[in-house]
């Protein structure tokens, strides 16, 4: 017996009570309308039906007519059996917007799951946990920002990584890219195409990896004396790095990975993507756009914190930085390369001169005397440009230059630590 049939039998029981007793006349009509719950002209046009068909007449006619408003059979069958067809394994959230988009579909997002659930195509949520409240968002944009990294799956038989940058503020995504590993150079890359776009920003929210922060033991405190490059490049830019001790704490970016590797490995198998190259023009050109317009939420205030960069040197402060010494050939020895120093005009060799060499996300080389460029070089080591003279070092507008504290070690990728 259904729930609606036992709370009529319920209710029959009930009125037959107070029927009699108004019979009786030990209850007026008012008052037993009061104790059923129903207003006094529902139980006198009761009262008529049950003088004249007796308990017959007390049923709801409603149960077990179909609504006026079901949708139709036929239609049903034809969401379900798409879904069935081409979109196994999508969560009901991500289906319903292309069935509306793609399919012309009009029904709602929860008839939707409904109807999936009750096909056994998708498992009802278990029942939430205590809640929790989240720490509120900051009030403007480029007030915070989150990077991290996410290796997975993108597409069949391929684990990528995929660096992402967003704002705490509004969860707009800015910058978003796959790399074979995560490392210093493509959190450089996201950070440059952030700072190139938007502007500087106030601060960075990360976890703890080595790319990041020094630790002296894995899950232990950061060091904030010894600087990594990433580290080094954000305090010339007079941007704050903030460690993350739990992945709790970087909430917003991990909701933000579970969204995407649940969408976008479906969306790049339905576009027929399997190259990584031809995955970052999708990523950039179409899907982050509208991700961006799905997702992203408003400011709570107006503005914006983000600071336009007026500086002509950013390649440079975004690159790793290591010292060399110059060997008796006038050659540098960087990451098994020889880099040979061409004849300058300022002086006849540079041996055993301390110099500087840039390591550049794209994979070329530059070395630095003080703020000259003595030479440029591709990723082989080979000369592509000599005698450009420029700054190697530019703040911000906005705060002072930062001295130069390279990382001592010689690795340009280095390995993720644990992370908090």
């Amino acid at each position: 017996m259904t729930w609606a049939r036992v709370l009529q039998e319920v209710r029959q029981m009930r009125f037959e009570e107070l029927y009699e007793r108004r019979q009786q006349r030990t209850l007026t009509m008012a008052a037993a309308a009061e104790i059923l719950g129903v207003t006094e002209r529902t139980f006198r046009r009761w009262s008529g039906r049950y003088d004249t068909e007796g308990v017959e007449g007390l049923q709801d006619r409603r149960i077990g007519r179909v609504s006026g408003r079901a949708v139709p059979v036929d239609e049903a069958l034809r969401m379900v059996t798409l879904y069935e067809s081409q979109y196994t394994g999508w969560t009901v959230k991500h289906f319903h917007e292309r069935w509306q988009q793609a399919h012309g579909g009009t029904r709602s997002y929860t008839w939707t799951k409904k109807t999936l659930q009750a096909a056994g195509h998708v498992a009802r949520a278990p029942r939430r946990g205590a809640h929790r409240k989240k720490r509120p968002r900051k009030a403007l944009p480029g007030m915070m920002l989150h990077q991290d990294g996410s290796t997975h799956e993108w597409v069949p038989g391929c684990q990528w990584d995929l660096i992402v940058t967003l704002d705490d503020a509004t969860s707009e995504i800015y910058s978003a890219f796959f790399v074979e590993e995560e490392g210093t150079l493509s959190s450089l890359r996201g950070l440059r195409e952030v700072i190139e776009t938007q502007g500087l920003f106030s601060s960075l929210y990360t976890d703890r990896g080595s790319h990041y922060w020094y630790t002296e033991e894995a899950g232990g405190k950061v060091d904030k004396i010894r600087l990594t490059q990433v580290h080094r490049a954000l305090q010339q830019l007079g941007v704050t790095l903030i460690p993350a001790y739990s992945p709790e704490a970087r909430g917003r970016s991990e909701r933000a990975f579970r969204t995407l590797q649940d969408r976008l490995p479906k969306e790049l198998a339905l576009a027929g993507i399997t190259e990584m190259a031809a995955a970052n023009r999708y990523l950039t050109e179409r899907f982050l756009p509208q991700h961006n317009t799905r997702f992203m939420v408003g400011a709570t205030e107006p503005g914006t914190a983000f600071i336009p960069w007026v500086g002509t040197t950013l390649a440079e402060i975004l690159c790793v930085q290591e010292a060399r010494v110059v060997a008796n050939d006038n050659t540098v020895r960087y990451q098994g390369l020889s880099l040979q120093i061409p004849q300058d005009p300022h002086r006849f060799h540079y041996v055993k001169v301390t110099v500087r060499v840039h390591a550049y996300p794209d994979g070329t080389l530059a070395v630095f005397h003080g703020p000259r460029c003595l030479a440029r070089y591709d990723a082989e080591g080979r000369l592509i440009e000599t005698g450009q003279v420029q700054p190697a070092r530019h703040g911000p507008t906005h705060g002072s230059s930062v001295p130069l504290i390279v990382d001592p070690r010689p690795t340009v990728r280095d390995s993720m630590s644990a992370h908090g």
